[in-house]
């Protein structure tokens, strides 16, 4: 009887280990999780956590933006693209002295164009900050203050430091489109090379 009883407490002892490891690791699989979205998504991790005010809310929001955006066909810009929004981006800085809330409303409208030639969907603001801030999470973050800046011009809500700021704003996302082409691998056609 004493065999049959120890055989017992012995599985108990063993079932209640295994389901405490399984459930630390669980934990630790958790908080990597947690750790990795929070370092990839910086500020917008933390701006979304406060928005939901849940952190598994948050997280599942995150994870949802990166699949949304895996299955765009996101692509930087052609080199001769990127050339002329160049050269229009610094139209648009120049005329801030003169004219700087349409310097901000020339700055949304040249991002607008940049991101749809990018492949981003830019029918709903808050959409296209949340896209961007998959790959560039600071960048998402100047991006709504740009634009909540653009809006109060429109309302006439906004001074000339607002719109200053606002054009710096934006300048952060142009540059991010920008860069991005400068960064993407070239490819070259074999019958060019023949």
């Amino acid at each position: 009887m004493t065999g049959v009883l120890m055989g017992t407490v012995l599985t108990i002892v063993i079932i209640v280990v295994v389901l405490l490891a399984a459930a630390a690791l669980f934990y630790l699989y958790q908080r990597r999780r947690s750790d990795e979205l929070q370092q990839r998504f910086g500020p917008e991790y933390e701006r979304t956590v406060e928005e939901s005010g849940d952190r598994r809310s948050a997280e599942r929001e995150l994870r949802g933006r990166e699949r949304r955006v895996s299955r765009l066909d996101i692509t930087p810009l052609s080199r001769e693209s990127a050339q002329t929004y160049r050269a229009e981006w610094a139209e648009v800085q120049q005329s801030f002295v003169d004219r700087p809330a349409g310097a901000v409303t020339d700055a949304d409208r040249l991002v607008l164009r940049m991101m749809r030639e990018a492949g981003y969907p830019v029918d709903e603001f808050d959409q296209r900050a949340d896209d961007v801030s998959v790959e560039h999470p600071d960048v998402a973050m100047h991006y709504r203050e740009a634009h909540r800046i653009a809006v109060a011009q429109a309302r006439g809500d906004a001074d000339t430091e607002d719109l200053r700021h606002a054009v710096t704003a934006y300048r952060q996302l142009v540059d991010a489109l920008l860069d991005d082409s400068e960064n993407a691998p070239r490819h070259t056609n074999t019958k060019e090379q023949a």
